[in-house]
């Protein structure tokens, strides 16, 4: 079941989404298998069978639909302090060339030289909005106005690393994988290892903000 917010990016709105998910955390039930957090929406992910054994006289489907109304309510005004807490994230990126195959073809679509797409996109401080599309994928936001873009008409191949724009977001791919975003550069950070507690890098609040590296630093980093 999910709880729609509104279809949009908004810090405020994603602040309320967290305390929502925290304040479901602190009431698991027998039968809930997953909370998972996007952008403006929370969904809830259950087992209405292991839940039947509980026994809810008033019914499964109103149990959930009324603990999420109750969890909205309880949750106005309330942000999690955490993310204040967090440090900047600063993440490297080579950026044109062979590890950003887009680069170029986005400044003659934009209008932008390469090196003013490379100054505004690592001037900025990114909110990680949500993860997802693949294993520790973060959709990060907003870019700046002048850089937004739309996605590429068929996917391609993009190796582990590979920073990219597309709308009005920006992220990067954790492992290879088909893709239809913008890519500019690619980062030596590894973004998900299964080998890891927690495998994922990147959680949802963080702040992230690009620098750029060149060539021998971005190799200097994966010896």
């Amino acid at each position: 079941m999910t709880l729609e917010l509104g279809h949009l990016i908004d810090e405020q709105v994603n602040r309320r989404v967290l305390a929502l998910e925290i304040w479901l955390k602190e009431r698991s039930f027998p039968g809930l298998k997953d909370i998972i957090v996007a952008y403006s929406s929370i969904t809830i992910f259950y087992d209405p069978a292991e839940m039947s054994q509980t026994g809810w006289p008033d019914g499964i489907h109103k149990h959930i639909k009324q603990l999420l109304e109750e969890g909205w309510a309880a949750t106005e005004g309330e942000y999690p302090s955490f993310l204040e807490e967090r440090e900047l994230i600063r993440i490297p990126v080579c950026y044109g060339g062979g590890l950003g195959p887009d680069l170029e073809g986005l400044s003659n679509t934009l209008k932008i030289s390469p090196q003013d797409i490379i100054e505004l996109h690592s001037s900025f401080i990114y909110r990680v909005f949500m993860i997802g599309f693949l294993p520790g994928f973060p959709y990060l936001g907003r870019i700046d106005p002048r850089l937004e873009t739309g996605r590429k008409s068929r996917p391609a191949p993009v190796a582990a690393g590979g920073v990219g724009i597309a709308g009005n977001q920006t992220g990067i791919y954790p492992v290879n994988s088909p893709g239809g975003w913008q890519i500019i550069g690619r980062t030596p950070i590894k973004l998900f290892d299964p080998k890891k507690e927690p495998p994922v890098r990147l959680n949802i609040g963080d702040q992230v903000q690009f620098y750029a590296v060149s060539r021998e630093e971005f190799e200097s980093f994966l010896q």
